[in-house]
């Protein structure tokens, strides 16, 4: 179903105003690039300008976990594309930790890789604006928990994530000790960051990925479980760990999930419907437990300024998990084949984004935060972030999609205020059609812009696309 019919501002801005209550826009092009291009002042980092690319994950490693030709190539187009902070994607902590076998690993053998991507990142970066000490790139350690390949690793049983990710009822859940061992992987892998020459490190926990998961397991028994001060246990001792075996040498941050939701499929008419849950709904981050439909952040609150106790100084504000309710996070045009239509507006859920980015935002104002949620408004994405960067509802925009697309739209809002509409993601989920499908001699199809990095991912496309047919026919 299209949903972007507008021709201009003024006709998005009229069914913002029917659908949501934050979402406005900065239409003057002068104050986009002011408010955009404002630095950020953290704790131990200053940022040159108020942008941001996500951590998007290229599928693309070696099977050992090393970068590759494609990973090289979409660095040096970030790198080159003048956000000051490049958030390096998703990288695992250990092998039996990645959520694909092409997903990046960090270990003592391939550490000399990361080393030269990052020196490549930096060299591109000065080649083109002069100056490396405004830019920062954080590397994300992730354990990738139930979308772990080829075995899942689980938290705790929510029966209807468990059937939306065909898990049994009788698996058996992680245990306290396993967790524990699991803490000792993150903290190698910091130490690998800083041998590496990485200034900042990001605890992964979004995505329903395992420290996602254990934020929400209130029915989980033990250390890690029940208790809000359980379910943050491991990551109050993964950061102590690390800050007392390499002092300040790391800036942490976090790419937290903030709002679960619960599972959607499809409905009769090919339109997304949430499995029907109970009330009070027992699990779960961030969401009402009389109406899972809607977030309370009460213990959201409470856990991020504990995050700042323990050394968090720069937060990316995620919602929903990709693999049960992509729309709650991604909100889209078109979705990916075999999957739901958007069951509400896209607005109503960009919406979503921005009230609670903003609400965390103005309840911490001296922790720099990072939104998410713009793609789906295109070029009109940068006139949102500026409105919301101008009202302190963010400190930061980000861009994750869109990077894939249109790499350098940093370069366009600082010089143009404005971006080129023949570049802008449509948000027609190609990128993620193509990560879905495994289908490749090396287990995975690598991931990318099909429809504006056609040279070298329409071909890609093309492949996948027949290979999922050929397989459905079977």
């Amino acid at each position: 179903m299209r949903h972007f019919l507008y021709k201009n501002l003024e006709q998005l801005q009229q069914t913002a105003d029917q659908l949501t209550r934050e979402v406005r826009f900065e239409a003057d092009k002068l104050k986009v690039q002011s408010a955009l291009g404002r630095p950020v002042i953290g704790k131990s980092y200053r940022l040159g300008n108020s942008m941001a690319i996500h951590p998007m994950e290229g599928c693309d490693s070696t099977p050992d976990g090393r970068p590759d030709e494609l990973t090289w190539r979409r660095y040096a187009r970030f790198a080159q594309g003048g956000a000051k902070l490049i958030w390096f994607e998703a990288t695992a902590v250990r092998d039996d930790g990645r959520a694909n076998p092409r997903q990046l690993l960090i270990n003592k053998d391939n550490v000399g890789d990361y080393a030269r991507i990052l020196e490549m990142i930096y060299r591109e970066h000065k080649a083109r604006f002069g100056a490396i000490g405004d830019l920062l790139v954080p590397l994300q350690l992730t354990h990738s928990g139930r979308y772990s390949y080829p075995n899942k690793t689980i938290a705790y049983h929510n029966p209807m994530i468990d059937q939306k990710s065909g898990v049994p009822s009788n698996y058996p859940v992680i245990s306290d000790d396993e967790l524990e061992r699991l803490e000792d992987y993150y903290l190698d892998a910091a130490k690998l960051a800083v041998q590496a020459g990485f200034r900042a490190i990001d605890m992964k926990v979004t995505h329903g990925y395992l420290l996602s998961e254990l934020m929400g397991a209130k029915t989980r028994e033990g250390r890690y479980g029940g208790s809000l001060e359980n379910r943050t246990r491991i990551i109050k001792n993964i950061l102590g760990k690390i800050r007392a075996a390499v002092g300040n040498q790391l800036i942490f941050c976090m790419r937290l999930g903030c709002f679960d939701s619960v599972p959607y499929v499809n409905g009769p008419d090919g339109f997304g419907v949430p499995i029907p849950y109970p009330t009070p709904y027992p699990w779960g981050w961030g969401v009402d437990p009389g109406n899972p439909l809607r977030e309370d952040l009460t213990e959201v609150k409470q856990a991020i300024g504990w995050f700042k106790d323990w050394g968090v100084e720069l937060l990316n504000v995620s919602i929903g998990c990709p693999y049960y309710n992509p729309h709650i996070g991604r909100p889209f045009e078109k979705p990916d084949e075999g999957n739901y239509e958007q069951p509400e507006h896209p607005l109503v859920g960009i919406d979503r984004h921005f009230r609670i980015a903003g609400e965390l935002q103005r309840t911490f104002p001296d922790l720099p935060m990072v939104g998410s949620g713009y793609s789906w408004l295109q070029i009109y994405a940068i006139n949102a972030a500026a409105h919301n960067v101008e009202q302190n509802n963010i400190r930061i925009f980000g861009i994750g999609r869109n990077a894939l697309a249109y790499p350098d739209f940093a370069v366009d809002v600082a010089e143009k205020g404005e971006l080129d509409e023949r570049r802008v993601c449509k948000t027609l989920t190609y990128c993620t059609f193509i990560m879905r499908q495994k289908n490749h001699p090396l287990g995975q199809f690598p991931t990318g812009c099909p429809p504006f990095d056609k040279l070298v991912y329409g071909p890609i496309m093309k492949e996948a696309r027949e290979a999922y047919r050929a397989g459905a026919k079977k």
